[in-house]
């Protein structure tokens, strides 16, 4: 089946209907929900009962560049800075000189066992050297995954800052296959320019972004979403436009707002994260209709034995290798080396080869696919019990709970607070986003002239309101009397 206009909105909401349905209920069966989405757009392409014909990596490749922007962006606001704050270093060392010893460590082994040219095995090495965020984000959150002390925040800041590495790989190491007459110090000021151009302009848009949010005023709480979405774009776009790495601005950016007051925040994070879930369903299914099952087989001997080295050498060793310095117990290195997840960036990365038209593009891309398949498949399915087998996960009774679970649940620690808004007190005539309220507090109402009134971020604090404040630990009381600039005899 070709697809045309009159039947592309028609055949793409059935997919999703599915791919929703299905992975409802994937999980009952130790089925990761990404593979499943990937295996419904196979079996809807060209070689599948679908029939649908579909090869434009063009296209697959924009599409990915845009899911991949939403995908990242989520991540970032859903990013705890306090949380995350503790494995900053451990983070970006894996997501650095990690991503590059692994890219490094499959390059060679490639070039051992195949045909491929070094740039060619360094650059099928690059590709798949970075953990995919969508795969570690979706299997974590989605199965609510507790893991002791700072592995999961470690992990989740690796899977969201190490795409930028890895697509800088890739383009040099494409660049180096396309034009082997240069060296691979020619393509390092490339290298330096793209992570310290996106690294800065991730941060300055951040803080414009956050300005431009609080300040702008909208007639509706929905535009505040699209209004955010736009700034997400702006960011990747103008940081690439002046030479930056688009994908580590938008995760820096993603993450200082992820950690500011902002208006509507609730509404952005929830919008957020449903654009995310769609984008990652877009995203698989794009990608399994891009690619024909019958041009895979050929290449599944040589792929399982790149897959596999890649899955219990070269991602353990990169992992010992870079946290080496840092003190680590060693079930959690080997965590750590297993939650290594090749999904659907690797696949979005293969496309770049086959554009630039290079003799082994379509073997490449064949290959990264299926090692991305085995990987979900074999890894993306055993995250709970090797957790349990190295004693990383917390019991089931002490998993945390969310900070809005935690507020609003009838837990018997959970404190509710009303304070008094006197006409001398310094928060009378201030927004409630520039209180520097506690994070871990609300303002679930306010009484005001006898009438109860639910706040935003927009909502101007007047004299001789009544704030009823919901907090679950008595401490955090003082710093919810010192945001508002009162004592506690007031």
């Amino acid at each position: 089946m070709n697809i045309t206009i009159e039947n592309i909105i028609l055949i793409g909401s059935v997919l999703l209907l599915i791919s929703i349905l299905a992975g409802k209920t994937s999980y009952r069966f130790g089925v990761p929900t990404l593979l499943l989405f990937l295996t419904i757009g196979m079996l809807a392409g060209s070689d599948g009962i679908g029939g649908i014909y579909f090869d434009n990596p063009r296209i697959a490749q924009f599409i990915g560049v845009v899911s991949l922007n939403f995908i990242l962006f989520s991540g970032g606001l859903d990013t705890n800075w306090q949380s995350v704050k503790p494995v900053l270093r451990e983070g970006i060392v894996l997501s650095t000189v990690g991503v590059l010893l692994t890219a490094v460590g499959l390059g060679y082994f490639v070039y051992l066992i195949t045909d491929f040219g070094l740039y060619e095995s360094l650059l099928l090495g690059a590709i798949v050297s970075s953990t995919d965020a969508a795969a570690v984000f979706s299997i974590l959150r989605g199965k609510n995954l507790a893991l002791k002390k700072n592995l999961r925040p470690t992990l989740e800041l690796e899977s969201g800052s190490n795409d930028p590495m890895a697509y800088v790989l890739t383009i040099a190491f494409l660049t180096l296959v396309q034009f082997p007459e240069k060296n691979i110090a020619s393509v390092l000021p490339m290298f330096f320019l793209q992570m310290i151009l996106g690294g800065a302009a991730g941060f300055l848009f951040g803080k414009l972004s956050k300005i431009i949010i609080n300040k702008i005023r909208l007639d509706f709480e929905g535009l505040y979403p699209v209004l955010t979405i736009a700034l997400m774009f702006i960011t990747f776009s103008a940081t690439d436009f002046i030479g930056g790495n688009g994908f580590l601005a938008i995760y820096i950016c993603s993450v200082y707002l992820g950690n500011q007051n902002l208006i509507h925040k609730k509404t952005i994070m929830r919008m957020f994260d449903g654009l995310a879930w769609l984008m990652q369903i877009v995203l698989f299914l794009t990608l399994g209709l891009l690619v024909f099952p019958t041009q895979i087989v050929p290449y599944m001997g040589i792929g399982l034995l790149i897959s596999l080295f890649l899955i219990f050498v070269a991602r353990p060793l990169a992992v010992f290798i870079s946290l080496s310095p840092f003190k680590m117990k060693l079930r959690r290195r080997f965590y750590i080396s297993w939650v290594g997840l090749r999904g659907a960036v690797p696949i979005v990365f293969a496309t770049y080869p086959l554009l630039a038209g290079i003799e082994k593009a379509n073997i490449i891309f064949n290959i990264v696919f299926f090692v991305s398949l085995t990987s979900v498949l074999i890894q993306g399915s055993t995250l709970s019990i090797v957790a349990k087998w190295l004693h990383v996960g917390l019991p089931e009774s002490a998993k945390p709970l969310s900070p809005t679970d935690e507020l609003l649940s009838e837990h018997p620690k959970a404190i509710m607070k009303e304070i008094m808004i006197g006409e001398s007190c310094p928060a009378t005539g201030e927004k409630i986003v520039n209180l520097n309220f506690p994070k871990k507090a609300i303002i679930a109402m306010i009484e005001r002239d006898g009438n109860y009134i639910t706040p935003n971020g927009l909502t101007v604090i007047k004299a001789n309101d009544k704030l009823v404040v919901l907090t679950d630990k008595p401490e955090i009381l003082e710093k919810v009397y010192a945001s508002l600039s009162l004592s506690r005899a007031e």
